[in-house]
C-alpha cells in the first residue's frame, strides 16, 4: 500500500498535529482569499498582508497545538480573522475627507461605497460571515469553524446581514 504523503494526510480527521507542510500547502492554495478577507477586517492592504504574516508565523509556532477537531484550513481561517482583528484594534483611526475623485466618482463607485458603508455598520460577526463567504467562497461549515460558532449560528447571521444591506442599500443594489 503507498504510504500517503503528510500534506495529505493534514486534515484527516483524528490528526492531532498540524505538520509545516501542511500548513504550507493550504496557504499556497489559499493565499488570495486569506489576503482578501484579512484587508477587508483590517481596513487596509498593508494591515492584511501584516495579518496573514502574523497567522502564519503564530501557526507555524503553535502547529503542535491543533486539536484535529476541524481541518488546517479551517484553523488557519480562523488564525487569520484573529490576526486581522487584532491588527486593525492596534492601528490608529484616521477620519477620511472626501477629495474631488470620490465627489466625481462614476454610478459604479457610488454603489461600491454604499455597499462597504452599509457592510462598515453592520456587527462584527456579520461582517466576518460576509467575508468568509463572499471574499473566501467559504462554505458554511467552515466558516462556523473559522470563527467558532455553530453551522446554524452562521445561517442565521448570513441571513441577518444580508436583511440589513436590503434595508439599507435597497433590494436593487443586492440583485
Amino acid at each position: 500500500m503507498a504510504e500517503l504523503r503528510s500534506s495529505h494526510s493534514v486534515s484527516r480527521p483524528g490528526r492531532r498535529e498540524a505538520t509545516a507542510a501542511g500548513i504550507e500547502a493550504v496557504y499556497r492554495a489559499r493565499a488570495a482569499e486569506f489576503l482578501r478577507v484579512a484587508t477587508a477586517i483590517a481596513g487596509s492592504r498593508e494591515g492584511g498582508r501584516d495579518a496573514v504574516q502574523e497567522a502564519l508565523t503564530r501557526a507555524f509556532a503553535r502547529r503542535t497545538t491543533f486539536r484535529g477537531t476541524g481541518t488546517v484550513e479551517a484553523w488557519l481561517w480562523r488564525a487569520v480573522v484573529n490576526a486581522a482583528r487584532n491588527v486593525r484594534d492596534r492601528s490608529p483611526r484616521v477620519a477620511e475627507s472626501p477629495d474631488a475623485d470620490a465627489v466625481a466618482a462614476d454610478a459604479v463607485d457610488e454603489r461600491r461605497d454604499a455597499v462597504r458603508a452599509a457592510v462598515a455598520t453592520l456587527p462584527e460577526r456579520q461582517r466576518l460571515a460576509l467575508f468568509l463567504r463572499y471574499y473566501a467562497d467559504l462554505d458554511y461549515a467552515a466558516i462556523a469553524s473559522a470563527l467558532g460558532v455553530r453551522r446554524g449560528t452562521v445561517s442565521a447571521t448570513l441571513n441577518h446581514a444580508h436583511e440589513a444591506l436590503r434595508a439599507a442599500l435597497g433590494e436593487e443594489v443586492l440583485a
